[in-house]
């Protein structure tokens, strides 16, 4: 989706119907440097307030996504390739996402590692190898619930009894044994337990 398109239309819609962006801000419950974002193509509405936006505009979602007026001709085609960047747009953002997961996990058990071996080696006193050891498990801990989140919410496990894609519980991925990114889990569609991978794609 092209964001400068979508905030040129924007922009001309809320002048169409004689709003300013401060009173189509007030509208929404939003402020105008929200408005602003959206229509220099810096940012999207949000998916909670697109459709209370396309109704004061006057427009579809389908319109919105486009950056244009979509003519019922073209209508479906036009929805169809929305869905679609949609899609990929998610699957990117997944995979980004995932990637961090790692990179995050790499430092925060080098931060630890670090700790450990500073506090087995160097002359210091015992209580202070402890403090050491302490301080450099600190990070990993603070960051395992968000990285079992990112875990969570990124793409889909799948089943490997019936094949079903979904993404489960945070408590389900958090107590689940692992390896890797295999995790073994109930499966909501065939209520079966077995190794689930991560996938992309729900495809």
């Amino acid at each position: 989706m092209d964001q400068i398109k979508i905030g040129r239309f924007i922009a001309e819609r809320r002048k169409s119907v004689g709003l300013t962006q401060m009173q189509l801000a007030e509208k929404l419950n939003i402020t105008d440097r929200a408005v602003s974002k959206w229509e220099t193509g810096k940012a999207m509405p949000d998916s909670s307030i697109m459709l209370e936006l396309c109704d004061i505009l006057g427009i579809t979602v389908n319109d919105l996504l486009c950056g244009k007026v979509v003519l019922m001709e073209n209508y479906n085609k036009e929805l169809e390739k929305n869905l679609l960047e949609t899609v990929k747009q998610k699957q990117e953002a997944d995979k980004r996402l995932l990637r961090i997961e790692i990179l995050m996990g790499v430092v925060f058990v080098g931060i630890m590692l670090s700790a450990c071996v500073i506090a087995a080696y160097a002359q210091i006193a015992d209580w202070l190898r402890i403090v050491l050891i302490l301080i450099g498990m600190i990070p990993i801990l603070v960051a395992i619930p968000f990285l079992i989140r990112i875990e969570q919410t990124a793409g889909y496990y799948e089943c490997r009894i019936c094949g079903h894609k979904y993404v489960p519980k945070f408590k389900s991925v958090f107590f689940a044994m692992h390896m890797g990114r295999t995790r073994y889990m109930k499966c909501p569609e065939c209520q079966k337990k077995s190794w689930q991978k991560k996938v992309i794609s729900k495809d």
